[in-house]
């Protein structure tokens, strides 16, 4: 089975990466470079297990394939910069005023909603260029055909290289009200899958598609991204976000600062987050005050402890231990969880809002994750009881989500 398979596992089975030069291990941070390398190792073999993840996994290759580049300068709104290449979207939860003739200022409806924000589609273009980019990137790495290289390298020029199409390294105008604001630090929640394109930077490291000079103009945007973030009024206010902002912000700063090579950066923010984050936003009990307050009070306090997970998993790669972390009066990852774990299992009623009602599948992810992390009997068993993934599920082959409860339990 995939779940079993390991470095040494692999080296003894003599599966060697299919790039001529290439590392064994890709230099990826969110993602388990050990876990991808032993994925590859079995694709080569013709691992039955995987088979329909990997099947999966190429098909959704092949639309991608078919993409044309992504790109942010054909909105139909111009940025109040008047550059077109300046990053724009409106705050989703924010509508019409009623009181007034003209509907501003807009107004908050927490957890609704605004179709009008589908008017501007930089948000999407970002969320495209990402799906696409990490999915190219993965059946590169597991099969070393560099038609995916190529295509991939193609959409990371188009999006942050090329002059006529890149973004500006700036969130300026993300999120705005109308009416009240041209954009907030909010909306730096919007880039936090920006850390997908850094784990698919690293999984094209090798390929002849990606150049040197392909590399260096990345890391020279991401360098300004990162500047802007830790300088401009809209990243020191997502920096001082307790709540769930607070925790992708740190995500990003890690994420990129690694990235970078700025392990001193990603340490000390992984150090903060002990105390800024973890112990600022979870209680002893294990609830999350400021996520219980919204009016999706599950699906938040799922994301926000999703972020702290991802925190606590680049944490590993330079040894700040965030998944053991714990306070005097038992402030931890671990005992979020088990707050949110018995409403998942049906065991106790979510006592919250929840806007569309409460989805317990949304925990499972993390229940696995957990279960692989921590490795005792509770969660194995928890894990145990909830449904397996999806056979063709790509987290089969990326990250502890995707084991089976039989998997985990061994």
């Amino acid at each position: 089975m995939l779940a079993c398979l390991s470095a040494s596992a692999i080296t003894a089975q003599g599966q060697q990466p299919n790039r001529g030069g290439a590392d064994q291990f890709p230099k990826v941070f969110l993602f388990d470079a050990t876990r991808l390398s032993a994925a590859r190792a079995a694709i080569n073999k013709g691992d039955k297990d995987i088979e329909p993840a990997w099947a999966k996994l190429q098909r959704d290759a092949e639309k991608a394939l078919a993409e044309r580049p992504f790109s942010i300068v054909n909105k139909a709104v111009t940025p109040p910069s008047n550059d077109r290449h300046d990053y724009m979207s409106q705050a989703p939860y924010f509508w019409p005023n009623p009181t007034t003739q003209n509907g501003l200022p807009y107004i908050r409806r927490d957890g609704e909603r605004n179709p009008e924000i589908n008017k501007i589609t930089d948000h999407k273009s970002l969320d495209d260029l990402e799906n696409s980019v990490e999915t190219l990137a993965l059946v590169y790495y597991f099969k070393g055909d560099e038609v995916y290289a190529a295509k991939a390298v193609q959409l990371l020029r188009a999006f942050f290289l090329d002059p006529a199409t890149r973004m500006n390294p700036n969130l300026q105008y993300a999120q705005f009200i109308p009416g009240v604001n041209t954009g907030r630090g909010i909306g730096l929640i919007e880039t936090r899958g920006l850390t997908r394109v850094i784990d698919a930077i690293g999984l094209l490291a090798g390929s002849k598609s990606l150049t040197a000079e392909d590399e260096r103009g990345l890391k020279a945007w991401f360098e300004k991204f990162l500047q802007w973030m830790q300088e401009s009024k809209n990243g020191r206010e997502e920096s001082a976000a307790k709540n769930n902002h607070g925790t992708f912000y740190d995500v990003q700063v890690v994420s990129f600062a690694l990235f970078l090579g700025k392990t001193d950066l990603a340490k000390q923010t992984l150090e903060t987050a002990k105390q800024k984050r973890i112990a600022t936003q979870i209680e002893p009990d294990g609830r999350q005050p400021l996520e219980l307050v919204r009016t999706k009070a599950w699906g938040y306090s799922n994301g926000n402890l999703d972020g702290l997970m991802q925190l606590a998993t680049l944490g590993e790669r330079v040894g700040v231990a965030l998944w053991k972390f714990q306070t005097k009066d038992g402030r931890s990852i671990r005992k979020a969880l088990d707050f949110l774990t018995p409403v998942a299992l049906g065991e106790k009623k979510w006592q919250y809002q929840e806007i569309g009602g409460v989805k317990p599948e949304s925990l499972f992810p993390l229940m696995r994750r957990a279960a692989d992390v921590y490795r005792d009997k509770k969660y194995q068993m928890l894990v145990a009881r909830i449904p397996a993934v999806d056979q063709a599920d790509r987290s089969r082959l990326l990250r502890p989500d995707g084991l089976t409860p039989k998997q985990a339990q061994r």
